[in-house]
This record gives C-alpha cells, sequence and structure tokens, in this order.
C-alpha cells in the first residue's frame, strides 16, 4: 500500500463517528452478522406460522387442540434427498409430531419460542435498565452511596437465581410469560450493575466530565448525558450475555413447573411434560431441546461481536496471518 493510500484511509476512518466506526466493525464480522441473521429468522417463522394475538398464522393447527393421534405420534418431517431414498423435503401434516395426548408439536414448540424470546426482551430490558441505573449511581457518587447500593446488591447475589425465579415464578408464572419475564428481570440485574459501577468509576475522573461540571450541568446530566454514552459498550455486551442467560433460566424454571403455567406452554415445560417418554418417542425432546440451544448460541455469537466491535484492541487470534508476518517482513526488508 502506498503513503497516499495509506493517508486516504486514516483519513476516511477519522472522519467516520465512534457509532459508525463500532458498527462497521460489527458488520464485518461475518460470525455475528449470520448469528443475528439466523436469530431474527428464527424469531419472525414462530410469529408467521402460528400468528400472534388475534393475528393468524400460515400453520393450520393451534397449540392447545388435540386431534387423533396418527402413526404413533411420529414426525412426518423428512429432509432427506429422494435419490438417496428419502421424501425430500416433505412437511406433512405433523412435522414435529404429536404429543400423547394429539396436539401438533410443532404449533407447540413455535409458541414456546415466543415465549422465549418475549423473555429474552423483557427480562434483559428490565435487568440492563435497573443494573445501568444502580451501577450508574454507585459509581458516580461512590461513599455511602455506593456502600449501601453494592450491600444491596451482595445480598442479591448470594441468593441463587434459580431459586430467587422459583419463587417470583411460582407467584407469576399463571399470570403470563410478561408478569414472569419483568419480574425476573428485577432480580437479574446484579451483574450488570457491578461492570457498570466499575465503569464509572475510572470515567468520572476523565476530563470531560471535570469540563461539564465546570459548564453547569448537574449531576443527572452528566451521569446520564456525558458519563453512561462512553460506557454504553460495557452495557450493551452485558444485556446481550443476561439475554442469553434469560432462555436457560425461563426454561429451567418451566421444567421445575415454576415457570410458564397450562394452559400456555413453553420448551422447558414441553420437555418436562415429556420426560417419561425419553425412551419411546425421543423427538418430543430433540425439537424443544433444538430452540432452547440454538438461539443462547447465537446471542453469544452476537455478543463477542459487539464485545469486538466497542473494543477494537481485542484481535481474534489468526494462524495465517501470524505466519505472513515474517514473510512480509523479509520482504521490505
Amino acid at each position: 500500500m502506498t503513503n497516499s493510500a495509506k493517508t486516504t484511509t486514516q483519513e476516511e476512518v477519522a472522519g467516520q463517528s465512534q457509532s459508525r466506526l463500532i458498527f462497521t466493525r460489527f458488520v464485518s464480522n461475518k460470525s455475528s452478522m449470520v448469528s443475528l441473521v439466523l436469530l431474527v429468522a428464527i424469531f419472525v417463522f414462530a410469529i408467521s406460522a402460528i400468528g400472534i394475538g388475534p393475528i393468524p398464522g400460515w400453520w393450520h393447527y393451534d397449540y392447545r387442540t388435540p386431534s387423533t393421534v396418527v402413526d404413533g405420534g411420529r414426525p412426518t418431517l423428512s429432509l432427506i434427498p429422494e435419490w438417496l431414498g428419502g421424501a425430500g423435503l416433505f412437511l406433512g401434516d405433523h412435522p414435529f409430531g404429536q404429543n400423547r395426548i394429539g396436539v401438533d408439536y410443532f404449533a407447540q414448540t413455535m409458541r414456546g419460542v415466543q415465549n422465549s424470546f418475549v423473555v429474552i426482551v423483557l427480562l434483559a430490558g428490565v435487568a440492563t435498565i435497573v443494573g445501568t441505573v444502580v451501577g450508574a449511581v454507585a459509581g458516580y457518587y461512590r461513599g455511602w452511596v455506593d456502600a449501601i447500593l453494592m450491600r444491596i446488591t451482595d445480598v442479591f447475589i448470594v441468593i441463587p437465581l434459580i431459586v430467587v425465579g422459583a419463587v417470583v415464578g411460582a407467584m407469576t408464572g399463571g399470570l403470563g410469560v410478561q408478569y414472569l419475564a419483568v419480574f425476573l428481570g428485577l432480580v437479574a440485574w446484579m451483574g450488570i450493575a457491578r461492570l457498570v459501577r466499575a465503569e464509572f468509576l475510572s470515567l468520572r475522573e476523565r476530563e470531560f466530565v471535570e469540563a461539564a461540571r465546570v459548564a453547569g450541568a448537574n449531576d443527572f446530566r452528566i451521569i446520564f448525558k456525558h458519563i453512561l454514552p462512553n460506557a454504553m459498550g460495557v452495557v450493551i455486551v452485558a444485556a446481550s450475555l443476561i439475554a442469553a442467560a434469560a432462555i436457560i433460566l425461563e426454561a429451567s424454571l418451566s421444567y421445575l413447573g415454576y415457570g410458564i403455567l397450562p394452559p400456555d406452554t413453553s420448551l422447558g415445560r414441553q420437555v418436562s411434560d415429556n420426560q417419561s417418554a425419553f425412551a419411546t418417542r425421543p423427538w418430543l425432546f430433540w425439537f424443544p431441546a433444538f430452540f432452547i440451544v440454538t438461539p443462547a448460541l447465537l446471542i453469544n455469537f452476537i455478543g463477542d461481536g459487539l464485545r469486538d466491535a466497542f473494543d477494537p484492541r481485542q484481535k481474534r487470534f489468526s494462524v495465517r496471518r501470524t505466519k505472513e508476518q515474517p514473510v512480509a517482513a523479509e520482504s521490505r526488508a
């Protein structure tokens, strides 16, 4: 690369805003973008299949109404190509099979996916807001405010989240997935509060904060207009980790019977209701397990991409690049 080309590249980078640079770095991360596309595709597919609220979907069965059990409830889905002796891409009447009373398992699984995404959004949103506010106030004011808020945080941390979640689920599980997700978010904010507090302890000593104080800005404006935008990298990455854990938490609570209650359903409850049929009808576990694990992995990949985008100093190790460096040094010599 010539000196003029290097100068042009540096000028282009310097002319971009910080948010634009972060967006560019995230989009250039292939694994994160593929994960984001797949996650959105799963969500859109689940909504379009069985509909949401008064809006109907394209699938002709619902997740509540039983029908006659066909072929022992076995899945009719086939992905084996015809040239291998299979039926090719074939969905049939019950692609995921039926449960023991004849309810279509595809519709039940799609309903579980919908509830999982509601939990992701609400739980992660509430936990992020509460944790960010607590951590920001504690890190900015320090002193006795920090001591009180962090001791409250320590009390919540020492109590296992699954135990607190079981109590919350027993009280709110029958009210609907929205109430369950919101109340779980109110007891899952401790980790992000500690991260935000540590970031604020560092940022509050920077020159731009002192300049804002001299200009007459009040504490609220300094916290939420000056310091918090500079800590958004930590907040967003932590929120993605909470979102991934939210799926596992809701599935675990529903499996134990403390999460979403009938007549509604969830992926964890599907596994729990059919655990006695593991040896005879294993497909009743395949599909819920797939839609529990896959979104959690995709969100973790997205979180890795966000972390790399907000902190460009973290570069992935590349064997090819490591081998090319000595060759490039020899050519320059």
